[in-house]
């Protein structure tokens, strides 16, 4: 074989690529670009009136006192709603067209270059996000962007320190989130915390309130296999095939159950993208025969051999530098990981490249809602209120909470942490804009009582839920029980926000 400037050196097929992983690739390139699609689309629909020029969280007061440096983003040097409105469906297409593998049929730099397109984008957005982006699945999806982008095409082998790359990923997302949870609420040492968590999770879904009323031992059973998959099965991800196979079939299957208890935005579809890429292609040929599915998985070429790909070796040069900047980036997420006071979705430096990973380190016992009422009335009395009505956050005491994940409805998210004591001047330009019949933002809600008029008051009110019993359920049809805690935000009218910030 060649070892000029266009070819690698026969020496290094034997350790620097891998021929099992090329399903892998696949499901990862096409997998994280289904997430960005969405992703992007969604900042189209919900970024302006969140974050635009009228936004309850304006992206250019947000730039003028934060630094480059801290939040790199291409809107530090401009932003407009038309620009965003470019990049964000920029990078829809362009991961569109990695989804359908157009990139994937040219070079391998054909899809670095796109795929690193969208990472830019998208970490431009996050980077601006503030509160409604402030997420753990935002920097997990900004970091398996920039991942991914280096995999390259099937014009070249798939670089097993990728590979190891992509396993370290998943090792911190699912250790992070099991020590996390290990060292923060008791609850999940005393194995109670799914007695409370399937009610009040910040977005329950159609299956919620039946896997809420299931035995309380099934509830200590979802405990402990919790803290097995998270805190055991990470360890198999180090060891020789298929043992890295079970420990991602295992993921796949621990977050299909939370895919179908809760809404997490894309967080189980990414986690799940990741363990599906943790399967070798001689694990998918076997599963493959197992079940009488002839394919190809298993049988491309050994490194080195007639009819295997070729990397060039300014792909190896490059993908090393990548692999070892990495490398260096890891030292503190690791460190993280030790720490008796870990953190929790943190990332160490602006281009959130490596990052710490971790959830519901601790459980809510009981579930606070806000809801947001106006009135027409010129003097309203107890009957003039009427309701507005949220995509997926409980309202309705007699509404099935919806599926909405892998979508992400970030107000109605937002408004779960306020009774949590998370608020923000936000909070005033809600009313504002709902005074104002602000047509971007009631476009976020299901329902506006108003039919789109300017209602004269606006107040919000703090309500204690709870799910019904199957009793209660049978004899009522409703799936909530609530009670009022008491006023949030007083009755206020568009005077009496005038002199505030727009």
């Amino acid at each position: 074989m060649p070892t000029g400037l266009t070819t690698w050196p026969s020496w290094l097929p034997g350790w620097w690529s891998t021929a099992d992983y090329d399903v892998a690739r696949e499901v990862l390139q096409r997998g994280v670009a289904t997430l960005l699609c969405l992703a992007f689309l969604q900042a189209l629909g919900q970024f302006r009136p969140l974050l635009g020029e009228r936004g309850l969280q304006p992206v250019l007061a947000f730039v003028a006192r934060t630094r480059f440096r801290d939040a790199p983003s291409l809107f530090h040097l401009h932003y407009s709603d038309r620009l965003l409105v470019v990049v964000a469906a920029a990078g829809a297409l362009a991961a569109a067209a990695v989804v359908v593998g157009l990139p994937q049929a040219g070079p391998w730099w054909a899809t670095t270059v796109v795929l690193l397109s969208c990472w830019a984008g998208y970490l431009s957005i996050v980077q601006v996000g503030q509160r409604f982006y402030s997420f753990g699945w935002e920097t997990l999806l900004c970091e398996l962007a920039f991942l991914v982008a280096w995999l390259g095409s099937p014009d070249v082998p798939v670089p097993f320190l990728l590979v190891l790359a992509a396993r370290w990923l998943l090792f911190r997302l699912e250790l992070g989130a099991g020590l996390i949870k290990w060292r923060g609420d008791p609850a999940w040492r005393d194995l109670t915390a799914l007695d409370y968590h399937h009610e009040t999770q910040p977005m329950p879904g159609p299956l919620s309130w039946h896997a809420h009323h299931l035995p309380r031992w099934w509830h200590r059973t979802e405990v402990v296999g919790n803290h097995v998959t998270q805190l055991l099965v990470p360890w198999l991800l180090w060891l020789p095939q298929p043992l890295p196979s079970v420990a991602g079939g295992v993921v796949v299957l621990t977050q299909g159950w939370l895919v179908l208890t809760g809404n997490f935005a894309w967080l189980n579809w990414a986690t799940i993208v990741l363990g599906a890429a943790m399967v070798s292609d001689g694990v998918w040929a076997a599963l493959g025969g197992w079940v009488g599915i002839a394919g190809a998985a298993g049988d491309a070429p050994a490194p080195g051999a007639a009819g295997a790909p070729t990397a060039p070796a300014a792909y190896v040069v490059v993908v090393g530098a990548v692999v070892l900047v990495l490398l260096v980036l890891s030292a503190r997420p690791a460190a993280n990981l030790a720490s008796a006071h870990q953190k929790m979705n943190a990332s160490f430096e602006p281009l959130r490249l490596v990052n710490a990973y971790g959830a519901f380190g601790s459980v809510t016992r009981r579930r606070d809602e806000v809801v947001v009422e106006g009135s027409l009335a010129e003097r309203p009395g107890p009957d003039d209120w009427r309701e507005y009505a949220f995509r997926g956050k409980p309202g309705e005491v007699g509404r099935r909470p919806p599926q909405v994940a892998p979508y992400h409805l970030r107000l109605d998210w937002v408004l779960w942490f306020v009774p949590l004591g998370v608020s923000g001047p936000w909070i005033g330009r809600l009313c504002r804009r709902l005074l104002e019949a602000d047509p971007a933002v009631l476009r976020l809600l299901r329902r506006d009582p108003f039919d789109g008029a300017a209602p004269r008051w606006v107040r919000l009110r703090l309500f204690r839920y709870r799910y019904t019993t199957p009793d209660e359920r049978r004899r009522t049809g409703d799936w909530w029980v609530r009670h009022e805690l008491g006023p949030l935000v007083d009755p206020v009218r568009l005077a009496d926000l005038a002199g505030r910030s727009p």
